[in-house]
């Protein structure tokens, strides 16, 4: 096969590559968030999230990052 015809097709593989990439990539759409109630004060729930139980926030998560961050230090 000729040096020209090969790049032709590579060309084109790398078009059709490109092309597949631009089409299967999703950015969010841009949305005005509107006041429910004329309440701005607080962003509203996603629908997804469902809120029944009351949930307590974990005191030792803070001391538990601290141990994680500690822990990816190289030992000198």
């Amino acid at each position: 096969m000729k040096l020209e015809i090969a790049r032709g097709v590579f060309l084109v593989g790398a078009l059709a590559v490109a092309s597949l990439a631009v089409a299967a990539w999703e950015q969010p759409r841009m949305q005005v968030l509107g006041a429910v109630n004329g309440n701005a004060d607080h962003c509203p729930m996603p629908r997804v999230a469902k809120a029944t139980v009351a949930t307590q926030p974990d005191h030792d998560l803070l001391l538990f990052m601290f141990g994680l961050s500690q822990g990816m230090r190289p030992q000198s």
